[in-house]
């Protein structure tokens, strides 16, 4: 047996998880031996309790790790683990980093530029539009969405990405056997097929309970630079999300909502301990600027048009159209779309990558405006 398939196996056992793990390998030097010692050896390590020892000992006979390995290769489940090259590197930077990470699709170990965005199961209009919004300006800019596939926030997050392109990370608080809810069967399916993933930490058919979801939202921010709430009451679950965050070392983004709805208590309250407040993605870029790697693409900090360098893509015909009705001032998404001729859909997405090249701005109520600091040349 090889320390990778013990480490596997240890995640099936009921009671164990990163942090004995963690204490039983300094004791006995590697899993494997976790596997071969004796109840006594076993509960003769701090924290493990004799029944506890009892069930790693009946490993053979209460994981029933062949149909766990048979399930995986089944489903084309991928499993990675602490020791693998595979593991993500920001996810191995916490102190209870999962023992194992269940993998359908695509998950790049080395990308560093990953967004959290969490919100409330029951959403408002307005929490919609800004969850569209924002993870359709992460993806313009680059970056992959993670949230956890429940429903409100998380939902629109994953497919506003997938809608627009770009790559997202669905973590569950189940295994990847018994996709929950239910519902998201299909958005899960997109996320894989979009070059994107739906992972977990917990065994296949694991079902989802109480503790896993708070376990899943720990993930949620350990794989990503920074967590953006978007809608969340005084309760929400997207808080934890928030605290594991920063007792994790990461930034707190929180999209301030009106005073008197319940729906906006958490994300209001957090921005009053210090998480960022946001309005738009920009907001989130200017606070990694400065780190290696995470160099704004094409544009620095405050260039205008004339001082860009030759690499910046030229406008194409539909983005000029957009800049020219913008010239007369502040005007709404639908004017225009009816003033350029251009489609809906199709304006929003120019609209995000108009604001990535600092060209433009999204007002409240989805009222755009020229960036005041670009200069007027538009032919």
């Amino acid at each position: 047996m090889t320390d990778r398939e013990a480490y596997i196996i240890l995640n099936l056992v009921s009671g164990i998880g990163p942090v004995r793990l963690r204490k039983l390998v300094d004791h006995f030097g590697k899993p494997t031996r976790i596997l071969e010692v004796s109840v006594k050896e076993l509960s003769s390590v701090y924290g493990i309790s004799g029944e506890l020892a009892t069930e790693i000992c009946a490993w053979k006979e209460k994981t029933g790790y062949e149909k766990e390995f048979s399930l995986a290769e089944r489903a084309g489940v991928k499993i990675i683990t602490k020791i693998d090259d595979e593991y993500p590197v920001l996810l191995k930077e916490i102190a209870d980093a999962p023992i194992c990470i269940y993998v359908r699709g695509e998950l790049d170990p080395k990308n560093n530029q990953n967004i959290g965005i969490v919100g409330s199961r029951r959403i408002s209009n307005y929490g919609r539009n800004m969850a569209e919004y924002l993870s359709q300006s992460a993806v313009f800019a680059g970056w992959t969405v993670i949230s956890g596939l429940a429903f409100g926030i998380d939902a629109v997050a994953h497919k506003a990405a997938v809608d627009a392109g770009g790559k997202t990370v669905a973590v569950l608080g189940g295994g990847l056997g018994r996709i929950f809810p239910q519902e998201h069967v299909g958005l899960a399916k997109r996320i894989i097929e979009s070059g994107g993933a739906v992972i977990s930490e917990f065994p296949m058919e694991f079902k989802p309970n109480r503790n896993s979801f708070p376990m899943r939202n720990r993930v949620i921010s350990g794989i990503s630079m920074g967590t953006l709430v978007v809608e969340a009451g005084i309760s929400s679950g997207s808080l934890i999300t928030a605290k594991f965050a920063l007792e994790q070392n990461r930034q707190v983004f929180a999209v301030p909502g009106q005073a008197d709805n319940a729906q906006a208590r958490g994300c209001n309250s957090l921005i009053k301990q210090g998480a960022k407040l946001t309005e738009s993605f920009d907001d989130v870029l200017e606070e990694f600027d400065f780190l290696p790697g995470f160099e704004r693409k094409n544009l620095e900090k405050g260039e205008t048009q004339e001082e860009t360098s030759d690499d910046v893509p030229a406008l194409g015909e539909d983005e000029s159209k957009i800049l020219a009705v913008l010239e007369k001032g502040e005007t709404s998404a639908d004017t225009v779309s009816a003033e350029t001729g251009i489609a809906p859909g199709k304006l929003l997405a120019l609209m995000m990558q108009l604001e990535m090249m600092r060209k433009v701005v999204q007002l409240p109520g989805r009222i755009f405006s020229l960036k005041r600091t670009m200069k007027r040349d538009i032919k």
